[in-house]
């Protein structure tokens, strides 16, 4: 009797193959000798044989590492003294029995399942659909009811959905008797197999449509302009994602429809910045109310709010007005409006203003020309 090669070469892999590997090793070589694929070659059904019982041992933990110690030996019962293993294939040597099928759960999802085992089409949800919404910040802010106008397929209303002309009803599939699906026998070196696949006729639907509606062509699907009422909570920001539950595109065959989706953006504002909740803006003082302090409004979401400004404000800096700011999307309360104050310097100035500045600058000890003079303002005021 011819010597048994080793397990490892028998499927090509090393010693320190993973059981990813050897599984992955293990279907190419049985889908590559199965003897159904070489009806040709007296030599397939051997070494198909083979590589099973290779894959017997190296997909089993305990006796992978039983192998690995002993080799063939640990399975040998005349080995050790008649004492040996031996791994019990359940009449695999023979093809007799399945047991549990060893590695052939693997060659049944290659041959006779996964895509060859026939499962009837039942009911499909619908897709979902994608809006997409801009609004302003103080849409934002205040929170709106926003009607949009969505393109999406929903039933047939002539046909009630399904598909046949009015009057008129799907007819059982004959070819597959309603099942859909397709029951072939063929004998194999196993014995006789059974392959269940779709209905080619009727898809796996175990329906026909011999008279489809004119309105849907029988899909019992049409598309329209639906226009639906969108709740937008005050406080959402850009990026926000709004679920409208069965506003999508209708199910197929009895299912439920998908969902819309609207994903919100808000616009920039030309006065005020978003971070977060809060609201960033800018004012402008001239050098009067910078230096002596002021009162003075500021632009809120709201409108305008008082503002005191104390004496020798500078450039840059920052005020916060509380509870001015974004609405919190999920409680309550509102963040804060930060200003900043910018100090501007006058670029046209009147004879009486240059003659006022010139006062004023002899009382800062300054005998400089005017230009100096404006240098030390803009110095002090912080520009």
């Amino acid at each position: 009797m011819a010597a048994k090669r080793d397990y490892y070469e028998v499927l090509g892999v090393p010693r320190t193959a993973s059981q990813e590997e050897i599984k992955k090793a293990y279907r190419r070589l049985a889908r590559q000798y199965h003897p159904d694929v070489n009806p040709g070659d007296p030599t397939a059904e051997a070494k198909f044989k083979e590589i099973n019982e290779a894959y017997e041992v190296l997909s089993d933990a305990q006796k992978k590492a039983q192998y690995d110690q002993f080799g063939h030996a640990a399975f040998d019962p005349s080995a050790f003294g008649g004492g040996g293993a031996g791994p019990d294939f359940g009449g695999f040597g023979d093809f007799g029995g399945f047991g549990n099928f060893g590695g052939f759960g693997d060659l049944f999802d290659m041959f006779f399942g996964g895509a060859g085992r026939g499962r009837r089409q039942g009911p499909e949800r619908g897709a979902d659909l994608r809006y997409d919404l801009e609004i302003s910040l103080e849409e934002a802010a205040a929170g709106l009811e926003k009607d949009i106008e969505v393109l999406r397929e929903e039933a047939c209303a002539a046909c009630g959905g399904s598909g046949a002309a009015p009057g008129s009803r799907p007819e059982t599939c004959h070819a597959c008797h309603g099942s859909g699906q397709v029951r072939q026998e063929r004998a194999t070196p196993f014995g006789r197999m059974v392959n269940i696949t779709t209905c080619p006729r009727c898809h796996g639907a175990g329906r026909i449509v011999t008279k489809p509606c004119t309105a849907c062509g029988g899909s019992g699907r049409a598309r329209r302009a639906r226009r639906i009422t969108v709740h937008i909570p005050a406080g959402v920001d850009t990026g926000a994602r709004l679920r409208l539950a069965g506003e999508g595109e209708a199910g197929r065959l009895g299912g439920p429809p998908g969902d819309l989706y609207v994903f919100v953006t808000v616009r920039p504002h030309k006065r005020f910045t978003r971070q977060g909740d809060d609201l960033l803006t800018e004012i402008k003082l001239n050098i009067v109310q910078a230096a002596l302090g002021a009162e003075v409004e500021v632009p809120t979401l709201d409108g305008k709010a008082g503002l005191t400004v104390p004496e020798g404000t500078q450039t840059g800096t920052r005020f916060r007005l509380r509870g001015k700011g974004m609405p919190h999307l999920r409680g309550h309360g509102r963040g804060d409006l930060h200003v900043v104050v910018s100090v501007e310097t006058p670029t046209q100035l009147s004879e009486r203003q240059r003659e006022l500045l010139r006062e004023l600058g002899r009382t800062f000890g300054d005998k400089a020309e005017d230009k100096g003079f404006f240098r030390k303002v803009r110095d002090a005021l912080g520009r």
